[in-house]
């Protein structure tokens, strides 16, 4: 729908809101390219100038990352994760493994004593989806699966403020992973988490907890 409005200030918060709901809502994932500057113009029905401040506001909030010749990218889903992107992006590896496998091993114990039978079914199916991704040998698509299934699992935990923080690093801990598993995926590199997932299911809270552990000792080992 065209966005109006008689202020131009007022009309560029419209065009930051709606760029927002796309992110938000997951239209435009963290990684993905946003539409191209005609394309948002003819959608929004605004001047290009209108179109490039608001874009630039959520810039500099950390939520997009222009990138002159290739486009502007999504990097974080709020400001407060495109400000965790920003503090943490060259962190130390290590420390980002160590807060990742304190939050992880949390997450998984409280999942295990609280997840519902509908948690467990669409753990199972990220379980596969990230095995199938690893046998795909596409390094980015394994990433993603990998991420969305650990976030299932923290958000299984049924605590909002860990699920919060956990998903605000996402776009950091994304980062490191890609790190962590280079530029191809080697078979000596797997690590399988159908036990996590299980003792999950079974209410094993400290396997659970111990497996999601494991995962992240082994990438500070290496």
């Amino acid at each position: 729908m065209p966005l109006t409005s008689p202020r131009r200030s007022a009309l560029v918060d419209q065009v930051i809101d709606a760029l927002r709901n796309q992110i938000t809502s997951g239209e435009w994932p963290v990684g993905s390219r946003i539409p191209t500057e005609p394309e948002l113009v003819e959608r929004l029905q605004v001047a290009r100038n209108t179109l490039r401040e608001a874009i630039r506001a959520l810039a500099h909030n950390g939520l997009l990352d222009i990138r002159q010749g290739s486009g502007t990218y999504v990097v974080a889903t709020s400001e407060l994760a495109g400000v965790m992107h920003r503090r943490f992006a060259r962190a130390e590896p290590r420390h980002v493994a160590e807060l990742r496998s304190t939050l992880e091993a949390e997450g998984a114990r409280l999942a295990a004593r609280r997840r519902t039978e509908e948690d467990v079914r669409q753990l199972e199916a990220l379980l596969e989806r990230r095995e199938e991704a690893w046998a795909s040998g596409e390094v980015e698509r394994f990433v993603q699966a990998d991420a969305t299934l650990h976030l299932a699992v923290v958000r299984a935990s049924h605590n909002e403020v860990l699920t919060a923080l956990y998903a605000d690093l996402g776009a950091v801990l994304r980062e490191h992973l890609r790190f962590d598993v280079g530029a191809e995926l080697r078979a000596e590199d797997h690590l399988d988490h159908s036990r996590m997932i299980r003792a999950i299911r079974d209410g094993d809270a400290a396997t659970a907890a111990r497996e999601a552990a494991s995962y992240t000792a082994v990438c500070r080992a290496g």
